[in-house]
């Protein structure tokens, strides 16, 4: 899953983006208003992380031009605590949620997991294939109960797929979603971990559509054909 950060204050960018690194999400930082809107309006994202109080460009203004534009990603407003009228504000802007300034890290992985997990159509951090299980909080993965070892690229590869099951993934939109706007993409490297990823879990669950790109489907299943 690929998110961007924008907050001016450099420490808690950073604080964020580490934090978020770490939990295996890419992650894209900004520090001003008007590259976070240019970065979101132009970069594919599964969740956005925005401050209010933003040089350039304020918060509420590069949200609102986001939706104006039809950007319908996810988005986290970050408030001060006495400004209750920040909060209503953003709501309006067309924000999914908020937090108020101080807080603790882990509150905003929450809220960010749950943000994207309601996008997807998930009610649950476990989400379950036949034998295959995901539990995207704590980064785990089962077949029939057992522990499945997967490298931080093979598990976004699976977790995307799974959030989005039954829908056709493009190599595409997985690569854009799997690396930050630095990164040096090559679609056919998706193919490399989705090849491993068959020899880990049962093979039949990721289907290959000719032409198209892949989708998770249920065991027995109609599938497009490998």
């Amino acid at each position: 899953m690929r998110i961007l950060v924008v907050e001016d204050d450099k420490d808690l960018n950073r604080q964020l983006a580490d934090a978020f690194r770490e939990a295996g999400y890419v992650v894209d930082a900004s520090h001003d208003g008007e590259e976070g809107h240019f970065l979101g309006d132009t970069e594919p994202y599964d969740a956005v992380i925005l401050d209010i109080g933003l040089p350039r460009m304020d918060g509420i203004s590069v949200l609102e031009a986001w939706r104006r534009a039809g950007r319908k990603m996810p988005v986290l407003i970050l408030t001060a605590r006495d400004r209750w009228s920040d909060k209503v504000q953003g709501i309006d802007a067309g924000a999914d949620d908020y937090v108020a300034k101080p807080f603790h890290i882990e509150e905003v992985l929450a809220r960010i997991r749950a943000l994207v997990r309601r996008a997807a159509g998930h009610a649950s951090n476990e989400i379950e294939c036949g034998s295959l299980r995901i539990d995207t909080k704590a980064g785990r993965v089962t077949v029939d109960g057992n522990p499945v070892k997967l490298t931080s690229h093979e598990y976004r590869v699976l977790e995307y797929l799974m959030h989005h099951r039954d829908r056709v993934v493009s190599r595409t939109e997985l690569t854009e979603h799997l690396y930050d706007q630095d990164f040096d993409r090559d679609s056919n490297t998706i193919e490399v971990f989705v090849g491993r990823l068959r020899k880990k879990i049962p093979a039949e669950i990721i289907d290959t559509v000719r032409g198209l790109g892949y989708r998770i489907v249920t065991p027995g299943g109609t599938t497009g054909g490998s």
